[in-house]
């Protein structure tokens, strides 16, 4: 009887040729449906106000939106790589018609400075509390000399019994 990892076992070559195709087409998927028209336009905000991707501006009369999708058109039709079409538009209208920070040069604080944040945050709160923890088990007295020998004091008894009567029905 053959293994199934022997290199002349089909089997093994049919799982092999199985895997390769369905890497191949999960990878040629990834991109598909969006031009680069849709995956710009997508990238870029409305420069009227609303705050909506350029794309899916729904203002009724936008004066805005027609304006920068013939814009995006002819920087497209012009041959310009996706970057240079983006600074185009960032020189033109400012940064703010980005929807995100173009990657690059100090646009890299916005992707780094809310991540950093958070773990600093995070490990502050770690420490924080670690310090809690170690002062109060400092402070904390030892069992023993709250009750040494198990045994309870006399004022203890009775403010136990106090207690107990204050809390009853």
């Amino acid at each position: 009887m053959r293994k199934l990892t022997s290199f002349r076992n089909p089997v093994l070559w049919a799982k092999t040729l199985q895997l390769v195709l369905l890497a191949a087409i999960t990878t040629a998927m990834l991109g598909a449906g969006q031009s680069r028209y849709e995956r710009l336009g997508h990238e870029l905000v409305c420069s009227c106000g609303c705050g909506q991707i350029l794309l899916e501006c729904n203002h009724v009369s936008c004066p805005s939106s027609p304006v920068m999708i013939r814009e995006l058109q002819a920087q497209l039709a012009s041959g310009l790589g996706d970057t240079a079409v983006m600074n185009w538009f960032a020189g033109k209208y400012g940064a703010t018609v980005l929807a995100a920070p173009i990657r690059g040069g100090f646009d890299n604080a916005a992707w780094i400075v809310p991540i950093g944040v958070f773990l600093l945050a995070t490990a502050g709160t770690f420490g924080v509390v670690w310090i809690w923890k170690r002062r109060a088990s400092a402070l904390a007295p030892a069992p023993a000399q709250l009750h040494p020998a198990g045994f309870q004091g006399p004022e203890e008894s009775e403010l136990r019994e106090r207690i107990r009567r204050e809390t009853e029905y």
